[in-house]
């Protein structure tokens, strides 16, 4: 558990990936309000004060103790050049014991999109969690038709699994997801038996 309580800086090429931080506040409002209508499609109906400096400092402090209890691994991803932030990317949903998984998710401000900036994040924190957290799995899922996001993990070597009927509630409907996974000792298509 120690290595969980550090605090937690991913450098990729371009970017460095860190917990919020009470001072991003501005910034992270700012580009979640202007990419308001290219998020709402694929993302859960958020509370009306969703970015309120209130919501966010609550953010910060859920960030921060889940990192401490090793739940989740919250990261907002800042350009390294110019100390831009670009989106967030999150591997929630941490199990240990036999399960050894976690659950990706993340999002990018419209800005930034077709840039490579998700690829970078979702490499370095699948890595992250395989070499430093000793996970065996990392799970994403998606809204079938969101092709951006499929052609992402794919790229970042996520295998499709499945459809997970009624996964989560996005833009009010619950919506059937495409599940992908990664692992961490891809054994898929092999098998012991002789």
């Amino acid at each position: 558990m120690l290595g969980l309580r550090r605090k937690v800086r991913l450098e990729t090429e371009r970017m460095t990936l860190r917990l919020p931080q009470h001072s991003d506040f501005r910034d992270w409002a700012d580009l979640r309000a202007g990419s308001a209508a290219f998020l709402t499609p694929w993302e859960p109906v958020w509370a009306p004060d969703h970015l309120s400096r209130k919501a966010f400092t609550n953010r910060v402090y859920w960030a921060a103790r889940a990192h401490v209890q090793g739940t989740a691994l919250p990261l907002l991803l800042i350009r390294r050049d110019d100390q831009v932030l670009l989106g967030a990317i999150t591997l929630d949903n941490i199990r240990r014991g036999p399960a050894q998984a976690g659950t990706l998710g993340y999002w990018m401000g419209q800005p930034h999109v077709r840039h490579g900036y998700m690829r970078e994040a979702i490499q370095a924190v699948t890595h992250h969690a395989f070499n430093v957290m000793d996970l065996s799995r990392v799970e994403a899922a998606c809204l079938p038709e969101n092709s951006a996001s499929r052609g992402v993990l794919e790229k970042c070597g996520f295998k499709y699994e499945g459809v997970a009927q009624s996964y989560l509630q996005i833009a009010g409907r619950w919506r059937n997801h495409v599940l992908y996974s990664n692992l961490r000792s891809d054994r898929r298509g092999r098998t012991d038996v002789g």
